[in-house]
């Protein structure tokens, strides 16, 4: 394919640069299709590589190993970043979608805990790693590949179509288990058809190297190439050079990091909570999930080409503002109309528990072999189990954990000196007291009682935030850097507010309900660093030239 001419603001979309979106978006979406699927099945995964552990323990193991590919994202980031800048946009992403393709396969068919023991687990870390390794290539690469074939004044709307590949991404992989779970049961897809939607993926992969393999390099990089000013070290320029660090270090804490938290609340969290705090039935909450997805799509298009005429900044900060503002209206909303039989329980019989807060530990078992016999570990693990909320309140030091429901009070028992039997069976007839103490509290959200408009319009709502700070942040990151350290640069602090910041979003803000009981106390991460972000973004960014070219070598 030749490379597209340089168009003038406002002409057309010529079909050469059709051919660069369409192909670089599908090929992204595939592979976010492949990074998400792990996400929406991790409550299935953590059953199967997880089993040693308790429920809790092997939740957040799943969540950890969930994030474990966020972890390395930065490390590709470098890795490719590097390569990109000096073999070029094209091959380089060309790489990571075959190894993103292919560790996902190989998650479908490898076998779980039952059969290979801990080394299912760690395998399957080890795919995880992989992936993020490759994915830490990819953004970079394909954000570089568009902008760098987009005209000036079109940067925004061009590489708005790759922001929405994530969305769509994680949309085909809610379409795709919901289809293999109608047409293979429940109880199948528990047992094994959750690998499939990780097996078809072989199917995408060959699509993407298709499409991909159709593309030639940017006009930008060929040139740079002939002209024999490519960067010969970029990592060294990039991040040992405090001109360009500095644009790094504010790009990440005064942009990404916000924009990371924002978008994995609003793509990630809700349905986490919808499904584990919530109890909403899993196809229920994916299809709910999936028509938000749908109608808050196309405003990625929208503040895309807005970014193009009002700037890049504005429109990041605001929506980081606003998210941080009313995250915790829209979360009390989704409980107030996903599952009303949840807050009538907590608005008439409250519960609380009263222990010395040094009798309390966070119940994370990694090895599965602790038993937590404290009082108030006895209250607490029964009542995170049964995902019941509850306010904490300080006893004297050495007394005896109590649990108030409503009116009622229930005494704990100290079962650190009993033997195992002893112990099991006064366990077991306290915890039938609290369970009957505690029967308003629903085990499963009432389908009936859902309120399917308003679910929908608070997530619509979590989805345009999302589309404020994601849309124009391609563009921005691309106007930022110059071209010989473009791929390099940009792709670190991507990574690491995404990967770290945004990646590790629902391990933290799970272990925080945890250990607090609070179902909203997860919020309070994601709503700091937003309003982290809009200060200092606010107060250092600057405004990119949307108008002006890229292809500058400085």
């Amino acid at each position: 394919m030749a490379s597209p001419q340089p168009a003038q603001s406002g002409v057309g979309i010529t079909k050469e640069e059709r051919l660069v979106i369409f192909a670089s978006s599908l090929g992204t979406v595939f592979e976010w299709y492949d990074f998400y699927l792990y996400g929406s099945l991790a409550a299935f995964i953590s059953k199967h590589f997880f089993v040693a552990v308790n429920e809790t323990t092997s939740f957040i193991f799943a969540l950890l190993a969930f994030a474990a590919g966020f972890f390395v994202r930065p490390f590709g980031a470098l890795v490719f970043g590097r390569l990109g800048d000096l073999i070029g946009r094209k091959y380089t992403f060309l790489v990571t979608i075959v190894l993103m393709g292919g560790a996902t396969f190989v998650v479908g068919v490898l076998p779980g805990y039952a059969t290979l023991g801990i080394a299912a687990p760690v395998i399957l870390i080890s795919l995880r790693l992989l992936q993020g390794l490759a994915l830490g290539g990819e953004y970079g690469g394909a954000a570089t590949y568009v902008a760098e074939h987009a005209p000036p004044g079109k940067r925004g709307y061009f590489t708005s179509f790759i922001q929405t590949t994530a969305t769509l991404g994680l949309f085909l992989s809610l379409i795709v288990i919901m289809v293999v779970r109608i047409a293979v049961g429940n109880k199948a897809f528990e047992d094994y058809g959750w690998r499939i939607p990780f097996i078809l993926s072989i199917v995408l992969l060959a699509v993407s190297i298709w499409i991909r393999l159709k593309l030639s390099e940017s006009p930008v990089f060929k040139k740079m190439k002939e002209e024999g000013k490519q960067s010969k070290a970029p990592l060294t320029e990039s991040f040992l050079r405090w001109g360009n660090l500095k644009i790094v270090l504010l790009v990440l804490f005064g942009g990404v990091a916000g924009q990371g938290v924002v978008w994995y609340t609003g793509m990630f969290y809700e349905l986490f909570f919808l499904l584990q705090t919530l109890k909403m039935d899993a196809q229920q909450a994916n299809l709910i999930v999936a028509f938000a997805l749908i109608i808050g799509t196309p405003f990625f298009i929208v503040f895309g080409v807005l970014s193009d005429k009002i700037g890049r900044k504005k429109i990041i900060m605001v929506g980081c503002v606003l998210a941080a503002i009313t995250y915790f209206p829209i979360f009390k909303g989704l409980t107030k109309y996903a599952n009303p039989d949840l807050l009538a329980a907590q608005e008439a019989e409250p519960v609380t528990v009263v222990a010395d807060p040094a009798e309390c530990t966070f119940q994370f078992d990694p090895v599965g072999k602790a038993t937590f016999k404290t009082s108030c570990d006895i209250i607490k693990g029964y009542l995170g189990n049964a995902r019941i909320p509850y306010k904490n309140e300080t006893a004297a030091a050495g007394a005896i954990a109590q649990v108030k429901v409503g009116g009622q009070v229930l005494t704990s028992f100290d079962g650190t000196k009993l033997a195992a039997a002893d112990f099991k069976a006064q366990k077991a007839a306290f915890e039938k007291q609290l369970a009957g103490a505690t029967k308003m509290y629903p085990s499963k959200a009432d389908p009936r009682k859902i309120n399917q408009p308003m679910v929908i319009l608070l997530l619509v709502i979590l989805v345009i935030y999302v589309t404020m700070v994601y849309a124009p942040i391609g563009a921005w990151l691309v106007e930022l850097f110059p071209a010989r350290i473009r791929y390099t640069s940009m792709s670190l602090p991507y990574h690491i507010g995404n990967g770290w910041f945004g990646g590790f979003l629902p391990t933290i803000a799970f272990a925080l309900v945890a250990a607090t009981g609070d179902i909203y106390y997860g919020l309070w991460y994601p709503i700091i660093v937003a309003l982290m972000t809009a200060v200092i973004g606010t107060l250092f960014m600057h405004e990119t030239d949307t108008q002006g070219s890229i292809s500058h070598q400085d």
